[in-house]
């Protein structure tokens, strides 16, 4: 009930609702308060003037009003615009609500005086409520056109009561005790001697129903519901309810015609239909309610979770900064070890080196003084006996001070420089790390899409993911649920893994990482790379793209942008991975099925790519045009150029037309390998099968071995044909519609590109989305 009092309070003066009127808008207002608060509006400016003179309630003012003589309500207003108003300050009451100066002093109110007896209010008057500042004229009547909200005050007198304090005997002389009981029957408190003294349970008393305090407040508060009367006729009750105005109405009103024209309805059914309605309302505000107050909780168990983790972090950080204080405390004990170490050995030498030269000097001097006093002996055979030896260790003493003995042998500095750059550095650089792996990625399935056999695959950090990804590993199987194999590791969020199988399906998911560790794998999204092989009824025009639940379907579509390609190890798909080919037109574009006609008549359709050369991987002397597909070169040399589609499964034919022929060069055309010699003729290696041609014979060539000699040539105009079926393995050529010589190559597996090697002198076109020529057609008949 406390979240209660503030819809039971009046916005003008804080306080609770005295007979508290309702306005048109649905806000209430204490009678005494909206006496405070109304405008006198001048006299030409009334509705009666106004609506002689032809102008509208919306011409009086800029802002909108409601008029108790109009029906219409549709705006929004406020005190600025009138004439009459004082620009003063707004006053504001103790609610926060802004309460506008009435234009003219008036009295405080005095809310136990009655509304019938306070002075009469002045034509014209105009009030706004205070909450939404809806501006109104009032008619005639005043205040008391608005009706009294006798719901509201019975609210504020039961939410007043429950306010009170315990509920006292009303039959104590002096000071009443708690009550104790409650006669329903009586309707009086009894505390216990005062029950026992003047309501005894015995007689006609017997039959009372005694009920606990509480529950005899709450008694009370159930009173017969009181009967409103109508405000044009006070002597008459509400019976009926108009539901166009929604206000309730009474029989004199009905006979005098004021809602002739609307829906009028008893006012029992409309009250237990409204009060059906607020029910099944509350019911929804209750959901909302209980979803608030589960999410406070939460909130609440965050704050406290927040504060255990930065107990438990502040721990943490404490706990490591006196382990490195430790670790620097133990390395500075060593390094101290190491300099008193350094010092105790210098000193040894130094004293080792003081008690030598103490010692040589001790004995120098005795040989000084010996000499001396041999020096002073006066017998000549004598000294001279003595005098060689003397002299030699003389000259020999001498010689040991003079081989470094004056020299000291220890140095007085210390060469231990302490080197504390580097832990300065770190310790300046030393902060926290993430240590949460990150969130699981999402694909975004409205990005990715497939083409030919390439698919594009694009992937997201989750909204509210505050755990940074370092990078992303995107997995694909090999077509035929077999295990997933990394394609791409890195920082982009969006790939493009070309070479795979066309007609196949595919599994990819994607997983992030940091230096804390890797993510869970993302949903797993299922691709479908277009078809090649033949077909009995043509399919949609585009790949399709599943994920793993089937509410996430969507159909393919086609990037809008360039996109980082997967270059993967050939190995890991067995060869059927290729380098980056560009994104081109819509899917529609891209295929077309040819009719072919087998041999009981059975019309068969069979789709084929379209496809282009590709620029990333031919030779820098080739030069390119017409959307890529025409090419010539600026050498005189060979060079090789490769289409931009890689084919390992289905048939697959395209043409080239010879735009220009000059002084009979050999170009060749065929099939190669991705990594095939660029710089000579195709054929030349082991990575091309070609067919080479002059203008009167032609040869096949692969591995430099020449072979199949066919007459006929090419002119400017030909057209030469390739067809690789790689269902029967093999690859055969035509010019001008004609087969050139029998089967070029058998036994192909693997992936094949198309390829071109010529030299300046030639300029070809390339022609793709072909159907399979009627010659091989009608030999080999497609499988149904």
């Amino acid at each position: 009930m406390e979240e209660m009092e503030e819809e039971l309070k009046c916005p003008v003066c804080g306080s609770f609702y005295r007979e508290p009127i309702i306005l048109p808008c649905s806000h209430n207002l204490c009678m005494a308060c909206a006496r405070n608060i109304l405008v006198q509006t001048p006299e030409t400016e009334s509705p009666q003037s106004r609506r002689a003179s032809g102008i509208s309630d919306y011409d009086y003012l800029d802002l909108d009003k409601m008029s108790l003589y109009s029906e219409a309500d549709s705006g929004y207003g406020s005190y600025g615009g009138f004439a009459s108003a004082p620009t003063t300050p707004c006053q504001k009451s103790p609610n926060g609500v802004r309460v506008f100066p009435p234009a003219v002093p008036i009295p405080p109110p005095v809310h136990h005086q009655s509304a019938t007896t306070l002075a009469p209010i002045p034509r014209n008057s105009c009030i706004t409520c205070p909450q939404c500042h809806r501006s109104l004229i009032l008619d005639d009547r005043g205040l008391r056109g608005f009706p009294r909200n006798r719901v509201l005050e019975g609210v504020i007198d039961r939410y007043q009561q429950s306010k009170t304090s315990a509920l006292k005997c009303q039959l104590c002389e002096k000071t009443p005790k708690d009550a104790t009981v409650m006669c329903e029957q009586c309707d009086v408190f009894y505390c216990d001697p005062c029950r026992l003294r003047c309501h005894p349970p015995r007689g006609p008393l017997a039959k009372h129903h005694l009920v606990p305090p509480a529950q005899g407040r709450v008694s009370r508060r159930l009173s017969p519901r009181k009967i409103s009367t109508c405000t044009d006729h006070e002597l008459e009750n509400h019976s009926m309810y108009c539901v166009q105005c929604k206000i309730p109405v009474c029989y004199q009103c009905l006979e005098e015609g004021k809602h002739s024209s609307h829906e009028v309805k008893a006012l029992g059914a409309m009250w237990k239909l409204h009060k059906s309605q607020l029910s099944q309302a509350l019911n929804g505000l209750s959901d909302r309610a209980k979803e608030a107050k589960e999410f406070l909780v939460q909130l609440r168990n965050m704050v406290q979770q927040i504060q255990e983790n930065s107990v438990e972090c502040e721990a943490c950080l404490v706990a490591q900064c006196d382990a490195l204080i430790d670790a620097l405390n133990r390395r500075k004990a060593q390094l101290l070890a190491r300099v008193n170490k350094e010092h105790e050995h210098k000193l040894k030498v130094v004293r080792d080196q003081i008690a030598h030269c103490t010692m040589k000097l001790r004995q120098t001097t005795g040989l000084m003084e010996y000499c001396l006093e041999v020096i002073k002996e006066n017998d000549p055979s004598g000294f001279l006996q003595i005098s060689d030896a003397l002299i030699r260790r003389v000259h020999l003493t001498e010689d040991q001070w003079g081989k470094g003995t004056l020299t000291p042998r220890m140095t007085t500095d210390f060469d231990l420089t302490l080197d504390n750059t580097p832990l300065l550095q770190s310790i300046h650089q030393l902060d926290f790390v993430q240590m949460k792996v990150p969130a699981t990625p999402m694909l975004q399935l409205e990005e990715c899409c497939t083409r030919n056999n390439s698919a594009t695959l694009s992937w997201k950090q989750p909204p509210l993911s505050a755990v940074q990804a370092e990078g992303y590993i995107l997995e694909l199987d090999d077509g035929n649920g077999g295990q997933f194999r990394e394609v791409y590791v890195g920082k982009e969020t969006m790939c493009t893994v070309d070479g795979l199988h066309f007609n196949s399906t595919y599994s990819a998911r994607v997983k992030a990482f940091n230096k804390s560790g890797v993510s869970q794998y993302s949903k797993i999204l299922v691709l479908q790379t277009s078809e090649v092989e033949s077909m009995q009824h043509p399919s949609h025009d585009t790949a399709s793209i599943h994920s793993e639940s089937p509410a996430e379907e969507t159909e393919s579509i086609v990037a809008h942008r360039r996109v980082r390609r997967a270059t993967p190890s050939p190995s890991r798909f067995d060869d059927t991975l290729l380098p980056l080919v560009p994104l081109s037109r819509r899917l529609s574009n891209r295929w077309c099925r040819g009719v072919v006609t087998n041999s009981v008549g059975i019309k068969t359709l069979v789709a084929v790519a379209w496809f282009t050369f590709e620029p990333g991987s031919a030779h820098p002397d080739i030069i390119f045009s017409n959307d890529n597909l025409t090419v010539t070169c600026n050498s005189y040399d060979d060079r090789v150029v490769l289409g931009n589609t890689g084919f390992s499964k289905g048939i697959h034919y395209w043409e080239l037309s010879v735009d220009r022929y000059d002084n009979h060069p050999d170009p060749a055309f065929g099939v190669a390998r991705l990594d095939v010699l660029k710089d000579v003729m195709l054929g030349k290696d082991d990575k091309a099968w070609a067919m080479y041609v002059d203008n009167n014979r032609s040869w096949f060539m692969h591995n430099n071995s020449h072979t199949n000699r066919t007459e006929g040539g090419i002119t400017k105009g030909a057209t030469i044909g390739v067809l690789l079926d790689l269902g029967r393995r093999i690859l055969l050529f035509s010019i001008n519609d004609e087969q050139q010589g029998p089967v070029a190559f058998e036994n192909l597996e693997g992936l094949f590109f198309p390829a071109v090697s010529l030299n300046r002198n030639v300029q070809v076109t390339l022609h793709t989305g072909l159907p399979v020529p009627d010659f091989y057609a009608a030999r080999h008949p497609m499988q149904s």
